[in-house]
């Protein structure tokens, strides 16, 4: 489990990101280095890190689903995640 502070950040940068898309998109268009600057660090959308649903892990996330690793194996082998099957030939 990840530390529910470094949720909150991550969450707080996704609301973040949303608050400023429209301003970041019109400066870029604009070419307008200098106003991107200024904008918060934690508008860019490159700060947003994946991390699992269930357990706030980083690394090992499939992004289409929203799970580590871990937890997708798990979920899978219990046949909770529809249309997925483990692989045999």
């Amino acid at each position: 489990m990840a530390k529910k502070s470094v949720e909150a950040r991550n969450r707080k940068r996704i609301r973040m990101v949303a608050q400023y898309a429209e301003r970041r998109a019109a400066l870029k268009k604009e070419g307008d280095v200098e106003g991107l600057q200024k904008l918060p660090r934690n508008s860019s959308p490159s700060r947003v890190r994946n991390r699992c649903m269930l357990t706030g892990r980083s690394r090992g996330v499939f992004s289409k689903f929203g799970l580590c690793r871990h937890e997708f194996r798990r979920l899978a082998s219990e046949g909770k995640i529809p249309g997925v099957r483990k692989a045999s030939w």
